[in-house]
């Protein structure tokens, strides 16, 4: 039996899932909380629960996350160092370190200007050094000739050690804005993916745990944890992405929609013939537009741990917090508290001003996992909190504050991790409503109790209003999901006529994460579709890290040469090569094509017989008898299962 071990660590769980990679079953699963910096302690949490004989025989571990999803997100990646070649630099960049040197190529690969400038680049490092952890290099049609990429960043290692990442390691598409900063990303994600792959490491080192590592990328396939480590950008929506693949498998559908309810978000994607559909614009993450294929996915910030606050009516989100029903399980306090909370005036009420919130420290003491330093009415809040969560009340009485002066403080140490929200949540809601029970439904039951009087409602009358929220919001997102080019305005409206409208689902849509089976039903009367729960729906991530396939894709170009000349140029990722005809070009594209895949493949021990190999010819124009422009898009496809 060749056993394989699945670890997903999302922003609320990190869940684990033990498979016979012969057959492709699941043999046994379990969640644990994430951990907050010290990873490790939750992926210990989530393996210890399997059986540990079963641990000994694991010979494949594959991983998938959220880490770099969320780290952008908060704009809380390392800082990292840019050097932008050939063109001036752009207002608008997620970096302090940054400086535009000359050189740089034109479109077909011809240097318009000489690389003279790389005693200023080793200048520029030996300032920096100390304040950044990686460094990006992009040039001006590096995708073209990346000559001039690889000197800079010889020039940057003969100074230090430190990761650098060049443009044209990551994509071959055009676009030096987009390149620079998909480059400059995955500088600054590099320690962050390193602290995330050192921890699971550790943790089987420790298991004595002896087997090939990998990690999934954001478009559903697989990579050695070396290459993840090297290229951690394209680890954005990892945990999506292994959600659709383990979705797909659970139910034996090639063709479906998933629908993955989490603690944090909620995310949509689809899978068509067993291949996930890739956005065909870049992965778009935090405000940034990269060039990272990653699969076509809406997400929201809808998820168990939505905040539940109320100003007049209920609101949903967006903050996450700490549900009172977990807080309570390890702080029993907090059921006391509730009984003698007072409800504050309607008009100071919001997002963190609620009878049902707390507030704790997290413990986070690390500079380098935070962001920015603390102010002095952030330092104050600090010394007040300690290990027992405190209402606003609490604090306004241990700081002789009104609570309105330091909510705005409060907020910006819950952003900066240094403290946790708790408070009232969808998961608390299904506690009250006895359709999800894992914790301690009395504090649920206690504040739901509290927010509805404010509304005039009963705890489970609340609750159910909550619940109807949570699936007014799924329908909205999934329909969404589809109608890509309606407004979401507009696709509510409809919503809101179900006597007389029901949208209809063509392709099976499956739901995974903790939660969903208490939306069943009523997502069932909300839209006319094949909604499928499938065994281990919880685990889904854990389960698509493991089913995911090698993939390696590669691009070729082929354009005449400067007007005037009887050449064809061949553009690929290795550079640039000129031969006198078209049909030499084609010939030469063709044949590295497939080089490259097999090449790759071979670094996974597959041969090219077990791989799926596909190359489309694409052909612009005419010049002559040839094109003025050819492209050869090859994509090799190649199974886990192979590795056994």
């Amino acid at each position: 039996m060749y056993l394989g071990l699945g670890i997903d660590t999302g922003g609320t769980y990190t869940d684990a899932a033990i498979m016979d990679m012969s057959n492709g079953t699941v043999i046994e699963s379990n969640k644990a909380l994430t951990t907050y910096p010290d990873l490790i302690r939750g992926i210990k949490n989530s393996i210890e629960g399997l059986t540990q004989d079963c641990l000994k025989r694991i010979k494949f571990v594959s991983v998938s996350t959220t880490l770099a999803t969320n780290t952008t997100l908060e704009g809380k990646g390392y800082p990292a160092g840019l050097i932008f070649i050939g063109h001036t630099i752009p207002k608008k960049l997620a970096s302090h370190y940054v400086i535009s040197i000359g050189g740089g190529h034109d479109s077909d690969g011809n240097e318009i200007a000489p690389l003279e400038d790389l005693e200023t680049v080793k200048e520029f490092v030996r300032q920096v050094k100390n304040k950044v952890a990686a460094f990006a290099v992009s040039g001006y049609f590096g995708v073209r000739n990346p000559e001039h990429e690889l000197r800079v960043k010889e020039a940057i290692q003969e100074i230090t050690d430190m990761p650098v990442v060049c443009g044209h390691e990551l994509s071959m598409s055009l676009g030096a804005y987009e390149r620079a900063v998909t480059a400059l990303l995955n500088a600054e994600l590099i320690p962050v993916s390193k602290q995330f792959i050192e921890s699971i490491q550790a943790v089987i080192e420790e298991k004595e745990i002896k087997a090939t590592l990998m990690m999934m990328k954001c478009d559903g396939s697989l990579v050695h944890i070396e290459e993840a480590l090297q290229k951690p950008v394209e680890s954005i929506f990892s945990g999506p992405a292994a959600s659709l693949v383990g979705a797909a498998h659970l139910t034996g559908l090639h063709t479906c929609v998933t629908m993955d309810v989490g603690g944090t978000s909620t995310d949509i994607a689809m899978i068509s013939e067993g291949i996930p559909e890739i956005s065909d614009a870049g992965a778009k993450v935090g405000g940034w537009k990269t060039m990272v294929k990653a699969i076509r996915m809406d997400t929201s910030a809808l998820g168990g741990d939505s905040l539940v606050w109320i100003k007049r009516k209920p609101y949903l989100g967006p903050t996450r917090v700490i549900p009172l029903c977990l807080a309570a399980s390890e702080f029993p306090e907090i059921l006391e508290k509730l009984e003698k909370s007072d409800v504050p005036g309607e008009r100071i009420m919001d997002e963190i001003i609620q009878p049902t919130s707390f507030f704790i420290k997290t413990g986070v003491n690390s500079p380098e996992l935070l962001s920015g330093e603390l102010e002095e009415d952030e330092r104050a809040i600090i010394e007040h909190l300690g290990t027992e969560p405190l209402s606003v009340f609490e604090i306004s009485e241990r700081t002789g504050k009104h609570p309105m002066m330091f909510a705005g403080t409060l907020k910006n140490l819950i952003r900066k991790r240094y403290v946790s929200q708790i408070g009232f949540t969808p998961t608390d809601a299904l506690h009250v409503l006895g359709e999800y029970v894992r914790w301690d439904g009395r504090a649920s039951f206690i504040g739901a109790k509290v927010l509805g009087k404010t509304l005039k409602k009963g705890a489970e009358e609340f609750s159910a209003q909550v619940k109807a929220e949570v699936v007014r919001k799924l329908t909205l997102e999934l329909i969404s999901f589809f109608a890509e080019d309606l407004k979401k305005e507009d696709i509510e409206k409809m919503i809101g006529k179900e006597a007389f409208l029901k949208f209809h689902i063509k392709v099976p849509v499956v739901l995974v994460g903790a939660p969903v089976r208490a939306y069943l039903k009523e997502l069932n009367e909300a839209v006319d579709a094949d909604i499928r729960i499938p065994a281990f729906h919880d685990v889904g991530n854990a389960v698509g890290a493991l089913v995911g396939k090698i993939v390696h894709r590669t691009e070729v170009l082929i354009r005449p040469s400067a007007a005037g000349k009887a050449e064809y140029s061949v553009f690929s990722r290795l550079g640039k090569e000129i031969f006198e005809d078209y049909g030499k070009a084609l010939d030469y594209g063709l044949k590295l094509s497939h080089r490259m895949i097999s090449e790759y493949m071979d670094g996974y021990d597959l041969e090219m017989d077990n791989v799926a190999f596909d190359l489309r010819q694409n052909d612009v124009g005419s010049r002559g008898k040839a094109p003025l422009e050819t492209r050869l898009v090859g994509v090799g496809v190649g199974t886990t299962g192979k590795l056994a």
